[in-house]
């Protein structure tokens, strides 16, 4: 009789907690064997983040936020900058020692094991679906002001504006713009990149226009009182906004598909973060200067106002309207993306069912997915109020961006032994800050977000523990 006694099987706490080897998630970023080709190199990854990032917090967003801070909003812009700026440092260091597929997921994962991993999942889930829908939300605004401009007739009110905002039923454009931006996904990772940086380099063109019009009427008379609404306004416009800046995450799900991800990674990161903060806060000094904030009405389009109220001239608004047209297109390819690798890679690790992880031999995408994923955010863009997207993005961005910096300390504690391409500087300070300013971001978000965000997060576990935990790849090998 054998006297070797068989291992006792793991608790319930230690499935929760257990971790992903490092090694394995390298290995697999190495060889690829995941069916994804690499194809995307350091401009083009710069210009995803660019694109995922830049427009939905100056074409949509900035005329929402301005009656929340007044000309205060730049300061909300300085200040999601800076969460950004910190936030992007940690995902740096941890994008280079760990260039997995699946972003803060991933590095979550082997940092502070499985359940706080696949909770994040669904934070990185509602951020990209969410956002996407947020995005596309304003699209109908902006192609009824070139319509307009170009025709001389608008779409109706009914199809062309969100639910609840000057007659909206049904966001029609929005459903349109995600069929458009699924098909261009479904041909490729390679072909969406190209046709991305073409779009980028329109759009930023068009606000460098913008900024520029927009000298030629500047009024510091307009800047006063620069916080009507008090610190409690410009947190709150800071919080709303933040979502934003999901381009940085955006850039950490393209890891199976980057050349030497290692270096293009971090680099990207940072690119991403100096091109795009620079451009928003331009934008919103001109922005609030050229009109005294009580003219910000939450109209989507009111960057367009802006410049025919200064030129009295019909062709900048078009040029402007074309370039919000192509941006919002961009960034909501590029969420759509997103919430497809993320997916990918939580199917591939057993959290999700396979049909997610399925390649397409052709195309080298996961086509199904896709589909899913496109079906489920047009009509959330349809039928959602952009306000209540806004805010619930942002909540899942914050709160995964404050697990990627505790995650930085925690695996320099723990694996300080790794090979890492970028250190985050002034450790542990900065990690500790970018905690610090996620969690002040967060409380300054509306109540009915955090009511909505639990609901969201209870789902989760209750897919967790009856499926999730059973299924993952960790749990078959033990």
């Amino acid at each position: 009789m054998s006297n070797l006694v068989k291992p006792s099987p793991p608790s319930l706490l230690q499935r929760m907690l257990r971790t992903k080897p490092i090694g394995v998630m390298a290995a697999k970023g190495e060889d690829n064997a995941t069916g994804l080709r690499r194809t995307i190199g350091l401009f083009q990854l710069t210009m995803f983040g660019v694109g995922a990032t830049i427009g939905s917090g100056i074409f949509v967003i900035l005329g929402d936020a301005v009656p929340k801070a007044g000309p205060g909003v730049i300061l909300s812009f300085i200040i999601a900058g800076i969460t950004a700026a910190l936030t992007a440092l940690c995902y740096a260091e941890l994008a280079s020692t760990i260039p997995s597929s699946g972003s803060s997921y991933s590095f979550t994962y082997a940092t502070m094991g499985e359940m706080v991993a696949y909770l994040i999942g669904w934070c990185l889930l509602l951020e990209y679906g969410i956002s996407s829908s947020a995005i596309a939300v304003g699209w109908g605004q902006y192609l009824n002001e070139l319509s307009f401009d170009l025709l001389g007739a608008r779409m109706p009110a009914a199809i062309a504006n969100p639910p609840g905002v000057n007659g909206g039923i049904f966001n029609l454009p929005a459903v349109v713009l995600v069929i458009m931006c699924c098909i261009l996904l479904l041909r490729g990772t390679k072909e969406s990149t190209k046709v991305n940086t073409i779009m980028v380099v329109i759009k930023i063109s068009v606000l460098i226009m913008f900024i520029m019009i927009g000298l030629t009427a500047f009024n510091s008379a307009n800047l006063h009182p620069f916080m009507p609404m008090g610190m409690s306004g410009v947190g709150a416009a800071a919080s709303s906004i933040f979502f934003s800046y999901i381009g940085i995450d955006t850039i950490a799900t393209a890891g199976d598909e980057v050349k030497d991800p290692k270096r293009t990674l971090p680099l990207a990161i940072l690119f991403t973060l100096i091109i795009v903060t620079t451009v928003y806060v331009l934008v919103a000094i001109i922005g609030v200067g050229t009109q005294p904030y009580t003219q910000f009405n939450g109209n989507e389009a009111g960057l367009v106002q802006i410049l025919r109220r200064i030129t009295g001239a019909t062709w900048p608004g078009v040029v402007l309207s074309m370039g919000a047209v192509i941006s919002i297109f961009s960034i909501t390819l590029v969420t759509i993306y997103g919430q497809t690798r993320i997916l990918y890679t939580m199917s591939r690790d057993g959290m999700f069912p396979p049909i997610f992880a399925k390649v397409n031999a052709f195309s080298h995408t996961p086509r199904k997915n896709t589909v899913i994923v496109g079906t489920l955010v047009a009509i959330a863009a349809a039928l959602l109020p952009l306000d209540v997207l806004a805010d619930l993005t942002s909540m899942g961005t914050l709160v995964a961006f404050a697990i990627v910096s505790a995650g930085v300390i925690i695996l320099r504690r723990t694996r300080p032994d790794l090979p890492r391409g970028f250190r985050v500087p002034l450790y542990p300070f900065f990690p500790v800050l970018s905690i610090l300013f996620c969690l002040y971001l967060i409380a300054d978000l509306p109540r009915q977000t955090f009511t909505l965000f639990a609901v969201w997060l209870s789902i989760a576990l209750i897919v967790y523990f009856s499926y999730s935990m059973r299924h993952s790849k960790l749990e078959k090998n033990e």
